[in-house]
């Protein structure tokens, strides 16, 4: 797997389990890059969705992937304060071209007191039936659903105090 360069600009690739593409993010800022772990940064990126309908994220947001852990978190910075969007998805993979991820439709979003909501059970047991979704992957999910509620509410990782603001004030700095 390549390793993205600090500064670079590429490309977040969304799939879902049946290979269909399912969301792309235009441009985001890599902050960090490693084989474990990739942090980037973007503010008003274009994303296309897979009807080929277009939208621009409204704020700032630092985006966390790893290569070990079945979800990813974004971190968007509000007015009113920080909020997460945490996609259960597989462990990123990155090749030169982007940064890419099956997205398995189970979402938790918190909030800036960092109360959560776990989103979408609906469309994933839909989805799971009609992708056939494995036994093994429907174990996987769940259990890094409770890894990431774990997270939440240890402050762990992306919801540490400053972790968001930090890297943001690092994305600012490629912005100049």
């Amino acid at each position: 797997m390549w390793i993205p360069t600090e500064g670079e600009g590429t490309q977040i690739q969304s799939y879902k389990h049946n290979g269909n593409i399912h969301r792309i993010w235009q441009e985001t800022t890599v902050l960090k890059g490693s084989r474990r772990i990739i942090i980037g940064g973007n503010d008003r990126t274009m994303v296309t969705e897979s009807d080929g309908r277009t939208w621009i994220t409204r704020e700032p947001a630092i985006c966390y992937f790893h290569a070990e852990h079945w979800f990813n978190i974004i971190g968007m910075l509000r007015e009113d304060g920080i909020y997460y969007y945490c996609n259960l998805s597989s462990p990123f993979v990155y090749d030169k071209e982007a940064i890419k991820y099956i997205d398995y439709d189970l979402d938790i979003k918190v909030y800036p007191d960092m109360t959560f909501t776990l989103l979408d059970e609906d469309e994933y047991e839909h989805h799971r039936q009609l992708m056939g979704y494995p036994d093994v992957i429907d174990h996987i999910l769940r259990r890094n659903v409770d890894k990431l509620i774990r997270w939440i509410r240890q402050r762990k990782g992306p919801f540490a105090p400053d972790f968001v603001d930090n890297w943001y004030e690092r994305y600012l700095t490629y912005r100049k």
